[in-house]
Order: structure tokens, then sequence, then C-alpha cells
């Protein structure tokens, strides 16, 4: 047995610590579960962070540049671009990436807003995969966008697939100029495999659709598969995608706000750029670009090796566990991410339940799951499970004892 460097066992009071997973229950109505009862305390498995220390290198630079009392403008190091460079190179295989491909964006979702109000008009067509995630769908929908969906599918392995004929139905008959791509796919975990990616980039460009491709998980990749960026499948897509990540889903620092994008085609890559400045407010914090820096380096590799270790395991059990107790839950196996998207249908016609009776069943007994109608998921719930293994367990044995088979 591999004895672990970092510390993936110990259990974080989150409590009071900025945390929305645990300080937030109740009060966000749709999307953060309910208070537990008396007697449980709270398992956040629903918003997508960890409850994992993160690497201490990141905390160590964010201290250290701390310590030195003045905050004021700033320009972000040279060593910025280039620990993005060697974590894309090293982490993805991208060779060929250069600092003038690589430009800021506070966030993931402002970065896809920002590309498509330069491809796009207010009321166009945006192809979405469904399920969707629920920032994608508020992003867009905020900003006057209208979204096509294209259903993922179930193949006879229980494996996610993209249905090309109704990609291409919908991008013939509905004048589509761009799509936003979620590689790897939140909710599903779908990891895409080169040729799918190939596929749907050949559809792109047979009808001349711009490709906004999010690749916050791209890190997160369980065993046995490996994340294809999308730019790298052909020239072609190198140069109709604008790619975007971020440490912040990989390291747990979305409270220090800060992405970056990838984008070859310098005339697309100018008109992001000046559309995402347009606000005078989308700049970088200079304890995020620390924390960058602290993360991409090699200890960061080292820790997310482990973590992905950690991760599969935690799938694993859940799987097993969903598979030997939970009768008329239906789950396909992420490859990717550390998201469950549970289909309650089978149980809920079976025991006469709604949706929202089994989100509250869990809700109070601690187990803090949430709704997947937010994801185009009509009868689904979104699970997290980047939590040490014993309170995965724990939370699975409460829905045991007290929702899927209570007496």
């Amino acid at each position: 047995m591999q004895i672990m460097k970092y510390d993936f066992t110990s259990i974080m009071d989150r409590q009071g610590k900025d945390a929305i997973a645990v300080d937030s229950l109740g009060k966000i109505p749709g999307m953060a579960p309910g208070k537990p009862k008396a007697g449980f305390d709270i398992i956040p498995m629903w918003v997508a962070d960890m409850n994992f220390p993160t690497v201490p290198t990141v905390p160590e630079a964010i201290i250290n540049r701390a310590k030195h009392p003045a905050y004021g403008y700033f320009s972000p190091y040279q060593d910025y671009t280039d620990s993005i460079i060697n974590w894309q190179q090293t982490r993805n295989q991208v060779t060929g990436l250069a600092a003038e491909h690589i430009g800021y964006a506070n966030g993931v979702l402002g970065g896809v807003i920002s590309a498509l109000n330069v491809l796009c008009s207010k009321g166009d067509k945006v192809l979405l995969h469904a399920p969707t995630y629920v920032g994608f769908t508020h992003a867009l929908t905020d900003n006057g966008y209208d979204i096509v969906h294209s259903p993922l599918r179930l193949d006879e392995n229980n494996v996610w697939r993209m249905d090309f004929e109704d990609m291409e139905a919908k991008l013939k008959t509905e004048n589509i100029h761009a799509t936003v791509f979620c590689s790897p796919h939140n909710p599903t975990g779908r990891v895409w495999e080169k040729w799918e990616i190939e596929k749907a980039m050949a559809l792109f460009k047979k009808y001349d659709v711009y490709v906004i491709s999010d690749e916050i998980w791209s890190d997160l990749i369980l065993s046995g598969h490996q994340h294809i960026p999308t730019q790298s499948v052909s020239e072609d897509a190198k140069m109709r995608t604008v790619a975007l990540y971020a440490p912040s889903k990989t390291f747990n620092l979305a409270g220090l706000v800060g992405s970056y994008h990838i984008i070859y085609n310098k005339w697309l890559r100018d008109r992001v750029t000046k559309e995402g400045s347009l606000s005078h407010y989308n700049a970088m914090n200079v304890l995020s670009m620390h924390a960058l820096l602290g993360a991409y380096r090699p200890e960061g590799a080292e820790w997310v090796d482990e973590l992905r270790e950690v991760l599969t395991k935690n799938v694993d059990f859940a799987l097993d566990y969903i598979h030997q107790h939970f009768n008329g839950i239906q789950v396909s196996r992420p490859e990717g991410t550390y998201m469950l998207f549970l289909d309650c249908t089978e149980w809920c016609q079976t025991t006469n339940h709604t949706i929202d009776e089994l989100l509250t069943l869990g809700s109070d007994v601690g187990v803090g799951w949430q709704d997947g109608r937010a994801f185009q998921g009509p009868c689904h719930i979104r699970m997290n499970l980047a939590l040490p293994l014993s309170r995965v367990q724990e939370a699975f044995k409460r829905l045991d004892k007290y929702v899927f088979n209570a007496k």
C-alpha cells in the first residue's frame, strides 16, 4: 500500500471559514441543501469545491507575499505565464504554447461570456450538451443568449456519449455560431476520447461554429483516463477554440478568483482580451497570482497525482455501494471530476417519492447533496465526493439507514 505524502484524511472544520459548502445550507433555494436535523453533522457534498487542505506550497506562497505590507498596483511576473506553459506541457502534453497566447479572466464563466460577446449577438443561439453545468445556464441566459441543448446519451456500456446526429441537425437548422464545450464534462464526469473531440470539431468546422472549451476540470482525471485538450486535435481546432483553464478547481482556490484563457488565433484573442477589459474590473489579484505560482510547482503536480488516486478510490467505493445497496439508483461511472450524477427516477417511481422529498431525506441526516434539475437532470442528484473517504463512507451509511433502506 502506497503511503501518501499529503493529507487527504483529516477532516477540516470549515464552518465560519468562508465556505458556502457548509455556511449556506438552507440559504440558497434550489441550489443549497437544507440544514440537517439535530444530531447530524454536515457532510458537504454539493457545491463543487473540495474538503481537502490544498497543497502546502499555496498557503506558503500567499503568506510569504502577504508578509510584505504593500499590496498596490502590479504587473504579473513572467513566472506566471512560464508556470502555465510548463504546467500545460507536463500535464497535458501541450507544445508551442507561448506567453502571448495566454490571457487573464476573473473566472471561467466570465471568460465564456467575453468570448460569446465577441462571437455572437444578444439573442443568438448557443449549443450546449445536456446535462448542463448550471453556471453555463445562468451566465448565458443572464447575458441574453438562447441555449440549444443537444442531449448526451448513455450507450450500451452506460457511458455518456455525444449524439452527433442530433448535434448536426441543430447546427444545420438553428443558425448557431458558437458552442460551449465542457471537457471534462460537468456534471456527468465524462473525459472525452480523442476521436470524440475530433468528430465534434469536424462538425463545428463544417458549420463554421466557434468553440469555447471549458477545461477547468482537466487536472482531475480518474485512473485509466487522459485529458485531451480540445485545441490539440487539429490545426483548425487550435484556431477555432477559446480554451479556459484555472487552478481553482484543482487546488480549491475559487475564493481567490482567477482563471486564464489560451487562444492561438490572434484575431480572436485580441477581441476576447478587449471584451474582457471593458468592465475595468477584470484584473488579477496579487495573492491569486502567487497562489497559482505556489500551485503550479513540482509539489503541486505531486499533490494532484495523489489527489487523483484518492478521488478514484472514493468513486470506486461510492459506485460499489450504490450498486449493492441502493436499488433504483442509476449512475454512470465518472472518468474525471469528483462528481456523481445520480438518476433517481426508478427509485422515486417505485417508492412513490418526489425528487424534492428524496433531497430532503438526505439533507435531514446531514448529507448535503444537490438538486440535479438545475443541471438538466429531471430526477437527478449531483453529489460531490471530494471528501476524506471516512466522510464519504459515513454519508453512504446514513443514506442506507435513513433514506434508501429506511425501516
